[in-house]
């Protein structure tokens, strides 16, 4: 498991207008190449009438499912400019499609490139793009008399509180990193007196925003 990469939010669309041209991007996260193949063919389903839908996708840990398609534009023009503008922005699982009304004016191969590739950059404006890091949740076992203080310490540092669970004790789960884990550690046995009890739980991905 990696212990980050970029995708994108979810669903996202946007139209620009060049030399006449509609040209629609639309994007969504597909974790597998069928469900991108899929979010292919509703685009194409829905602009059955379009001139083009063009579409590229990238899947995978290590980027080995690629695939670009022109569907009839030039070879190269738009299919391949779409699946770099994924991999310069180091995005995985994601898959657009870039819907093409015909305006009347040729844009020249340089111009179908660059519009592609703009199409692309809007709908992923549109969709958003959100870093997913490998988490360990940990869990935090403590007495009452300990709760306030604790989770006033944990709401003011760097690690984020997932749940917490009052039974006979209080149980504090905290999204931590990997390389984090022993910091964590060493900074709750201090905090706690050495009164709490804390165990390793599952790995999670979490999402956060990343800024354009």
């Amino acid at each position: 498991m990696l212990e980050a990469y970029y995708t994108v939010k979810g669903y996202g669309e946007a139209e620009i207008v060049i030399e006449k041209s509609r040209f629609i991007g639309y994007v969504e996260r597909a974790t597998t190449e069928e469900e991108a193949v899929r979010f292919i063919q509703q685009i194409k389903k829905k602009h059955w009438d379009a001139t083009h839908n063009c579409s590229a996708y990238i899947i995978g840990e290590h980027d080995h499912i690629q695939k670009a398609n022109d569907d009839g534009e030039p070879s190269g023009t738009a299919g391949v400019p779409m699946l770099e503008v994924l991999k310069k922005k180091k995005l995985k699982n994601t898959v657009v499609v870039v819907t093409r009304y015909f305006g009347g004016i040729k844009l020249g191969a340089g111009g179908l490139v660059r519009a592609y590739g703009k199409a692309v950059t809007e709908g992923l404006k549109a969709a958003g793009i959100v870093e997913r890091k490998l988490m360990r949740i940990m869990h935090t076992t403590i007495d009452y008399t300990w709760l306030g203080k604790v989770e006033n310490e944990l709401r003011a540092s760097i690690y984020a509180i997932k749940d917490i669970h009052y039974a006979e004790h209080v149980t504090i789960d905290t999204y931590v990193e990997e390389k984090q884990k022993d910091d964590f550690r060493a900074w709750m046995t201090e905090l706690t007196n050495g009164r709490g009890t804390i165990a390793e739980g599952e790995h999670v991905y979490v999402e956060f925003d990343v800024k354009e």
